[in-house]
């Protein structure tokens, strides 16, 4: 099995440390080297394949939202996964719509992020317990008027919105995992989008979710 090229960015190096010691024993984890800035990070990306990116929002430098961008215009495969402890709503969405494909905060356990780094490689967006509560929340200023959804869709998009499988959200909504599926790629033509990532990233853009 090949391992993830795995980097992580803090700005602290304990935390660096932390989880290097932490995934150390993680089979599917090749941990290349740990950043506490994101222009080193972004030199690094240039010249090397990085297949994964455990990033900080609070950098010196640059913020971990506006590097989720840049970090996939240099590497549009490479998956970030955050983890911070920043819990406002606002920037967890934007992070989502930048490109990240996870949000955790810190104080997750080893069996979350492993669940979000598998989740991530089948091309779910993924979040802690704590982060699925946060953004569940009603958008204070969200509308719907963009776009015309059903009730049904509505439900869909904000489970699919928490990282849920077909099969999860099948067994939330009593329903098939192929009804579910089909509600999915008709959310995605709805949307005009080519993927499940792209359509959160609409959806977050709309004040849908």
């Amino acid at each position: 099995m090949n391992k993830l090229r795995t980097v992580i960015v803090d700005d602290h190096p304990i935390v660096i440390e932390g989880l290097k010691n932490l995934l150390s024993h993680e089979t599917n984890l090749e941990i290349l080297k740990g950043f506490c800035n994101g222009n080193e990070l972004l030199g690094f990306l240039k010249n090397n394949r990085v297949d994964l990116i455990l990033l900080d929002i609070t950098l010196p430098d640059i913020s971990g939202i506006d590097l989720c961008l840049m970090i996939k215009e240099i590497s549009e495969n490479t998956i970030v996964i955050v983890l911070s402890n920043h819990t406002e709503r606002s920037i967890i969405l934007q992070t989502i719509q930048n490109g990240a494909s996870g949000y955790l905060l810190k104080n997750s356990s080893l069996h979350e992020l492993r669940n979000c780094i598998a989740g991530a490689l089948e091309g779910n967006i993924c979040y802690s317990r704590e982060v699925i509560e946060i953004i569940s929340r009603p958008s204070k200023n969200g509308s719907d008027s963009h776009l015309k959804l059903t009730r049904r869709e509505k439900q869909i998009l904000a489970l699919l919105a928490e990282g849920k499988t077909s099969r999860m959200i099948g067994e939330e909504l009593f329903l098939s995992s192929l009804t579910v599926d089909t509600h999915r790629r008709n959310l995605i033509r709805k949307f005009g989008v080519k993927n499940l990532a792209e359509l959160i990233m609409s959806a977050v853009k709309m004040g849908l979710i």
